[in-house]
């Protein structure tokens, strides 16, 4: 999300003076209005990757908390096309009807595609009507293969810090301190130009809510963590199916952590 412009607090976006000295990339590239995809993102971040491979292998560091655009940049997933008439009407359509169809053109879906997620479910349906395959025929492909087996288009080592059982009081915290720092106010000033996209952010959403009078500050904050928190379950439990993730604790000694980190990155032979 801090590929969005003006979403600053929200998303913990450094600051100028820090994307100075580090070199971000990916930072303030669209306006908030923009519905921006993860085939977008893979294609903007894999040319700064090739760009720096060119440059004679210049380090880069992949740092977030999104399992997919993470792996759109490493594996070789492929995103196929959407078209937004074919979108909004399926989004009309009962998530059961949705399952039948796609059912009908692919009676194995249920081993590729999560039939109880709706989502997933109209994503798929979406694919079949517009000609990119079932969900049964993209998965036995040689690269829906690799993606399963983690084998990566481009050599990285990884690291996670995992924060242990002190994550939900971080989490309230930081919630806390970003309202102090004026989220509500961003909220607000963006609300009027907010997109699909960027109106699913964690934190964001919930307080459009306030903006909008549909929802009181405390409400809203209380919403906020606990989607934060369960954001981060999914994410935990996604990169721990990946194995070339190295895990170290998180530390109250930022140095003695960032040591581990380092020791980490040297020893990596990907």
């Amino acid at each position: 999300m801090q590929v969005f412009r003006g979403m600053d607090i929200g998303t913990a976006k450094p600051d100028p003076a820090a994307r100075e000295r580090f070199g971000y990339h990916m930072v303030d590239v669209v306006d908030p209005s923009r519905e921006f995809t993860v085939a977008e993102f893979q294609t903007m971040g894999t040319a700064i990757l090739d760009a720096a491979d060119r440059d004679g292998g210049r380090p880069i560091v992949i740092a977030g908390g999104s399992g997919l655009h993470f792996r759109s940049l490493v594996d070789p997933l492929e995103f196929p096309g959407t078209d937004r008439d074919v979108r909004e009407e399926l989004e009309q359509i009962p998530a059961a009807d949705l399952r039948r169809e796609l059912l009908s053109a692919d009676p194995e879906a249920a081993g590729a595609v999560d039939l109880d997620n709706p989502r997933r479910v109209l994503r798929a349906v979406e694919i079949v009507r517009l000609g990119g395959g079932t969900p049964t025929e993209r998965a036995a492909t040689e690269q829906a293969e690799a993606v399963r087996s983690y084998r990566p288009i481009r050599s990285f080592t990884a690291v996670g810090i995992d924060p242990g059982p002190m994550l939900a009081g971080r989490i309230a915290g930081r919630f806390d301190a970003m309202l102090e720092a004026g989220f509500l106010d961003e909220v607000a000033r963006l609300a009027p130009v907010m997109g699909r996209t960027a109106r699913q952010a964690v934190g964001y959403r919930e307080l459009l809510g306030v903006v909008d009078g549909t929802a009181t500050p405390a409400d809203a904050r209380d919403r906020a963590i606990r989607a934060t928190g369960a954001l981060a379950k999914r994410q935990r439990t996604y990169f721990r199916r990946d194995p070339r993730i190295r895990w170290i604790p998180w530390h109250h000694d930022a140095r003695h952590m960032l040591d581990d980190v380092i020791s980490h990155l040297q020893e990596g032979s990907t």
